[in-house]
């Protein structure tokens, strides 16, 4: 359309009408003449309204699910992350208080046998020349540590230490096959020898010297010590007997005995840097579960049935 004069004057006639028409309408309210059309106008864009609405109202939720599952799937990241921690944390726990109880009961067995010890712990399971089983402990020549010292736990006999560095130190499982310790039969003067035969750990050989001593399974044997305690010092429990060679003609006889130490499972240990001043003789042994009892020379008792 061309902006003409005669436009322009009809322009400002139809918006002087409009005011009017307003005013009028305004003015007299309910009884208003404009009444039915100020309703058709209502319907109209109220349709137009719904309409709209009806478009854009899913439009809108659309984005809105987005946005809510963006944050949702935030959130279950964040309890995620925190569920590790808090079992983490748990896990931490638990091993502070699985090891608090070692090393209390470790230093329990040391008052008992006299033995001055110091406490380490397992970092690594490695082999070291010469020996296949050997554990590292974090303390070395710097703690006071040196070659052939004995290192027990709070079950019993762990091995010996064959090489030391300055914060770490290297220690030959018994279980090794190259290992060898004296050892004795508890309650009697019975000596012999343990030797490692691998497996793991779960059984070592004893050779007890006279062929012709009773050695059933059930018995019980602890380190025999050697000379000045270097490398095993005396008294610490070994292991028990649970099966017993026949070796007819033989000078010596062969057992297998179970160690009282599990050799898999190690963590806290005591490195023992000076033998008590008498030996302990079988005071750290374990006391004997009440289905085995034991007349004075360490035999089981036989229960006859009547």
């Amino acid at each position: 359309m061309k902006d003409t004069r005669r436009a322009r004057i009809n322009l400002g006639l139809l918006l002087a009408a409009a005011l009017v028409f307003v005013t009028v309408d305004h003015r007299s309210g309910d009884r208003s003449p404009f009444g039915p059309f100020r309703g058709v106008g209502t319907a109209v864009f109220g349709v137009m309204e719904r309409a709209g609405a009806g478009v854009v109202g899913p439009v809108g939720g659309f984005f809105e699910t987005m946005t809510g599952a963006f944050s949702a799937r935030d959130r279950v990241e964040e309890l995620k992350a925190e569920n590790r921690r808090l079992k983490r944390d748990l896990m931490a726990q638990s091993l502070d208080r699985g090891r608090s109880e070692e090393l209390r009961r470790l230093l329990g067995v040391a008052g008992t046998g006299g033995y001055r010890v110091l406490t380490a712990q397992v970092i690594a399971r490695r082999g070291a020349p010469g020996f296949e089983e050997a554990v590292e402990l974090d303390v070395g020549r710097a703690d006071g540590v040196r070659t052939e010292m004995t290192v027990l736990n709070a079950d019993g006999l762990v091995g010996r230490v064959v090489r030391t560095g300055s914060s770490t130190s290297t220690v030959v499982l018994l279980s090794d096959a190259a290992s060898a310790a004296g050892a004795r039969l508890e309650g009697s003067n019975e000596i012999g020898v343990v030797h490692g035969v691998g497996e793991s750990g779960r059984l070592v050989r004893f050779r007890l010297l006279d062929s012709t001593a009773p050695i059933t399974p059930g018995h019980r044997i602890v380190s025999f010590g050697s000379h000045r305690g270097v490398p095993y010092v005396a008294g610490v429990p070994i292991g028990v007997i649970e099966r017993v060679e026949a070796t007819p003609g033989e000078l010596t006889r062969i057992a297998y005995a179970r160690p009282y130490a599990d050799l898999t499972a190690l963590d806290v240990v005591g490195v023992v840097v000076r033998a008590p001043v008498r030996a302990p003789r079988d005071a750290v042994a374990p006391t004997p579960p009440p289905s085995e009892p034991r007349t004075a020379d360490n035999r089981r008792v036989r229960r006859e049935r009547v």
